[in-house]
């Protein structure tokens, strides 16, 4: 049941970190190849992290602030 509520945990995060980037980029005609293979290397890391591991809300730097 532990890893269930882990599972879960880390899927909302990623969807969370998903969710920032979308918005951010919503709103913009052009997005980077750059900036997107930074949110797919940010969810990767989220859905690979041993469970151990603190999950980081955080949206990689070049994200934020556009």
């Amino acid at each position: 049941m532990t890893d269930t509520r882990e599972a879960n945990a880390v899927i909302a995060e990623a969807l969370s970190v998903i969710d920032k980037a979308l918005s951010g980029m919503l709103n913009r005609e052009l997005v980077s190849s750059g900036e997107v293979a930074d949110v797919l290397l940010d969810v990767r890391s989220l859905l690979t992290a041993p469970a151990a591991e603190p999950v980081v809300s955080e949206l990689s730097p070049d994200l934020v602030g556009h």
